[in-house]
């Protein structure tokens, strides 16, 4: 066992994507055998990642899910920003131009409605659980834009870690339920071809939970929604340091 144990730490990318294939295949599996393909296995292979990542940070006491067990730490580094970002830039190749031109005007508004209401909905949330000041609402606000722009906006203004890790928090909460909740919506909004895409990528924002989403959807439609998704990232950290908080200043006092 403690030989086994070895070969998986000194091979821990490979271990990642082994088991990472195997979850998919089970859920592949699953996916057929109790919803007869309603439920997506990408979709399923979400929710049990949830669940191993819960596990193995309760069982060990640590904070980075199944990787916190020294066999799977390889999951840390196929789950990180480095790869997640590669994956990301790479669903850029394939784009369909003429679709892009297609989304016209709505794609690029959906963009800023999307930060806009994501900003002023935490900022509220942020100011009935007490958080008054103009910089910890624009932290707690940005960070239900993305987990990237909370911190991003909060280190600019000057929060406290302590608003920049629940700005942390409030993006990955939403990402999750993106995630999760867009397979299950889609028929009901429509998101079935890539100017929807867009517009949902727009609006939403978080790229790992919209790409994430809409795989668990319609593969084809990922490039799409990780495009404005992450233009979304970029504008969010452009207003939200600035023209976001200055007029959130304004309006609360400093």
């Amino acid at each position: 066992m403690d030989t086994l144990v070895s070969v998986f730490e000194d091979n821990g990318l490979l271990v990642a994507f082994a088991l990472i294939g195997g979850l998919m295949m089970l859920s592949g599996w699953l996916s057929k055998a109790l919803t007869r393909g309603r439920l997506q296995g990408s979709a399923v292979a979400i929710l049990l990642g949830l669940v191993l990542a819960y596990w193995g940070g309760a069982a060990t006491g640590g904070e980075d899910g199944l990787a916190d067990f020294a066999a799977f730490s390889g999951l840390s580094l196929m789950g990180g920003a480095m790869l997640r970002d590669f994956a990301i830039v790479a669903t850029a190749y394939g784009v369909d131009l003429q679709q892009i031109k297609r989304a016209g005007p709505a794609g690029a508004l959906s963009v800023l409605l999307g930060v806009l209401v994501s900003f002023v909905a935490g900022s509220v949330v942020a100011a009935a659980f007490g958080y008054t000041d103009a910089a910890s609402m624009a932290t707690i606000g940005a960070g239900a834009a993305t987990y990237i722009v909370g911190p991003v906006t909060g280190t600019a203004v000057g929060a406290s870690s302590e608003v920049i890790a629940l700005s942390v928090a409030a993006g990955l909460v939403k990402s999750v339920v993106v995630m999760v909740g867009t397979p299950l919506i889609a028929p009901m909004i429509g998101l079935n071809n890539p100017k929807t895409a867009m517009a949902f990528g727009g609006l939403m924002g978080t790229t790992s939970g919209v790409a994430g989403g809409l795989a668990a959807t319609d593969k084809r439609l990922v490039p799409y929604g990780a495009m404005t998704a992450t233009f979304y990232t970029g504008v969010g950290c452009l207003l939200g340091p600035s023209l976001l908080y200055v007029t959130l200043r304004a309006i609360v006092g400093g």
